[in-house]
C-alpha cells in the first residue's frame, strides 16, 4: 500500500497553484474595475483650430495635461521621422518625452540630419538606410531638424509630457476622450512663429463638450 505522504505534497502543490490563480484572477478584476472606472469618468472633447479669418487649420498640435501632471514615455516609446523624396516626413512629428526617434532614408541619395535646438541638439552624419541610434527626445520642447546637404528639407518634433496629444485634421478638428476636471491644454503650429508650446487652462463638463482655438498665424 502506497505511503499518504506524496498524496498530501501533491494536495499542498495543488493548493497553492489554486491560491495563485484566485490571487491573479482578483489581480485582472481590479485591473478591470480600474479601467472601467476611468473610462466612466471620460468624456468626448473636441476642440476646432481656426485662423483669424476663421479658416481651418490643419497640422496644429494640440496636447493635454491632465490636472497638469506632467507624465513620461516608457522605454519603449518609439517613433519615426522618415526621409523620403527628399523631404522629411511628417513635417510636424508629435510625441511624448522619453520617446526615441529613429530617422529612416528611403532615398537614393545620403542626408544629414540635425537640431541646434535646445529641446533636442544632435548632429546625424551624412548616411544612408537606417542609422542604429536613434535619437531619444528626453525634455519638452519643439525641435526643428534640417538636412546639411539640402537646405530645403526642414521639419519640427514636438515633444509634450502627456500621452494626450493629436494633431488638427484637414477640418481643424482634434478629438479626445478627456477625464473630467481642470486640465491644461498645450499647442503649437509652425506659423505662430515661436519655439514655445503655448497654454491656457482647460476644464472638462461632464459631458466633455466642445471648444474652439483661434491661432494668429504668420503668413507662408
Amino acid at each position: 500500500m502506497q505511503s499518504p505522504q506524496p498524496f498530501a505534497r501533491a494536495g499542498q502543490s495543488l493548493n497553492g497553484s489554486a491560491f495563485a490563480h484566485r490571487r491573479t484572477r482578483c489581480v485582472l478584476i481590479g485591473a478591470l474595475i480600474a479601467l472601467a472606472s476611468h473610462a466612466a469618468t471620460a468624456a468626448p472633447w473636441a476642440v476646432r483650430v481656426r485662423n483669424a479669418a476663421g479658416q481651418p487649420v490643419s497640422d496644429a498640435v494640440v496636447a493635454v495635461e491632465v490636472n497638469g501632471e506632467p507624465r513620461i514615455a516608457g522605454a519603449q516609446a518609439a517613433a519615426q521621422m522618415v526621409q523620403r523624396q527628399r523631404q522629411f516626413q511628417p513635417y510636424v512629428l508629435v510625441i511624448q518625452t522619453g520617446t526615441a526617434v529613429s530617422f529612416p532614408n528611403f532615398d537614393t541619395v545620403r542626408h544629414h540630419v540635425y537640431s541646434f535646438s535646445p529641446t533636442k541638439t544632435f548632429d546625424i552624419k551624412l548616411y544612408a538606410g537606417t542609422p542604429a541610434r536613434p535619437e531619444v527626445f528626453d525634455k519638452p520642447g519643439v525641435a526643428t531638424l534640417g538636412c546639411n546637404i539640402h537646405d530645403r528639407m526642414s521639419a519640427h518634433i514636438v515633444v509634450v509630457d502627456t500621452p494626450l496629444f493629436a494633431k488638427s485634421d484637414a477640418d481643424g478638428w482634434v478629438r479626445m476622450d478627456l477625464p473630467v476636471g481642470q486640465h491644461r491644454l498645450l499647442y503649437w503650429h509652425p506659423r505662430l512663429g515661436s519655439a514655445t508650446l503655448r497654454s491656457q487652462p482647460l476644464r472638462v463638463a461632464g459631458d466633455g463638450g466642445s471648444s474652439e482655438l483661434t491661432l494668429d498665424l504668420m503668413a507662408d
